[in-house]
């Protein structure tokens, strides 16, 4: 670095595609079935109803964690080949119980989706206010890698902590029919969101409201980023909304990936841009998939306007990202996606090399 030039910020990210250079990266270690109740069984796979009532408050299987901590392993290795530096959170024991003066649980969950929990938008880390029970306490495992960013400089937000009483919840919730009106499984009692359901495209922030993410939130969040960011909400055909990166995806200035299921018409604002449609996901039957559809495989992580991390028997996915100019990078993921996430999941940006922009 030269004299004259200004040291890069701890903090910084105003996109999903500038060149990556610092992350977080989740630990899956004493992953812990959560409570069955409504807020969980309405994001469930209908298939996995059984397990997550037969197993509440058990630890997920040890196999399955183990195996997942490699594909994590394989992950920090790919990052840090490419250049990236990788951070990962405190590992915390989820077995414990969770109570409040409002609520008690049998256990958390895991700390495995810091694209959950952590909002990173231009210089500030922001605390998500998530709506899950079992997620209480999941912000703790991050507060050692946030206190380190906020003592060298960046700004620190956590919106605020949901009371998670009852009244927060509809207890008469049941899925929507094609063509009724959307129903969720959370109501407007507080406000509350998920980090993952918002993805960054310089000035403009795109969401949705699902069933972690209430009205109240998504203004809390807009009155808190306030004139310097445009905040969009869509909504999508997706009868069980929760989080927007399996969904829609921008990639690159002018390049924008969607779920053909989910996305049967493009937002305006995406006028002129390349739209890529995602190819049908295809999944073995082992391992499973307990808290999230195939589509879990948009849930890509770019390096910079090429590179992008991919899982590596996803070959439909590999051969469209080769034909539209990208170059994957190939990373084993499936028993990692057991547990409800991908690379866009499972990472969280710290620092991205690039400055904020309008790109509409």
């Amino acid at each position: 670095m030269s004299s004259s030039e200004a040291p890069r910020p701890t903090v910084c990210a105003y996109n999903e595609w500038d060149p990556l250079e610092e992350v977080i990266v989740g630990v899956v270690d004493h992953a812990t079935v959560p409570d069955y109740d409504v807020a969980l069984r309405a994001t469930l796979p209908d298939n996995m109803y059984e397990f997550f009532r037969k197993n509440a408050g058990r630890p997920f299987p040890p196999a399955r964690i183990e195996a997942a901590k490699k594909d994590l392993e394989e992950l920090v290795h790919l990052l840090e080949a490419e250049g990236v530096t990788v951070r990962r959170p405190d590992v915390m024991d989820f077995s414990q119980p969770i109570a409040t003066p409002d609520f008690r649980a049998s256990n958390g969950l895991y700390a495995a989706m810091p694209r959950d929990v952590l909002l990173v938008i231009g210089e500030e880390i922001i605390e998500a206010p998530m709506a899950w029970r079992s997620r209480y306490f999941e912000p703790m495992a991050y507060r050692s890698l946030i206190k380190e960013y906020f003592k060298k400089g960046a700004r620190w937000t956590a919106a605020p902590k949901p009371r998670m009483a009852d009244a927060l919840y509809d207890r008469d919730f049941v899925d929507p029919k094609p063509g009724e009106p959307m129903r969720y499984a959370i109501t407007e009692f507080e406000p509350t969101f998920d980090a993952a359901d918002f993805v960054r495209c310089g000035r403009d922030i795109f969401g949705q409201k699902s069933n972690v993410t209430n009205d109240f939130g998504i203004e809390w969040l807009r009155r808190h980023l306030g004139s310097e960011y445009r905040l969009h909400i869509f909504e999508f055909a997706d009868t069980h909304p929760m989080h927007i990166d399996a969904t829609l995806m921008p990639l690159a200035p002018g390049k924008l990936l969607i779920n053909p299921e989910r996305v049967p018409e493009v937002p305006a604002i995406f006028k002129g841009w390349d739209v890529l449609h995602a190819p049908k996901p295809i999944f073995p039957e082992e391992p499973p998939l307990y808290m999230t559809s195939k589509w879990i495989n948009m849930n890509i992580l770019m390096l910079d306007e090429q590179r992008v991390v991919v899982e590596k028997s996803d070959e439909p996915m590999i051969a469209a990202f080769k034909r539209w100019g990208f170059k994957p990078l190939l990373c084993n993921f499936r028993n990692f996606n057991s547990f409800g996430g991908s690379f866009h999941c499972a990472t969280a940006d710290v620092r991205r090399r690039g400055t904020l922009q309008s790109y509409f």
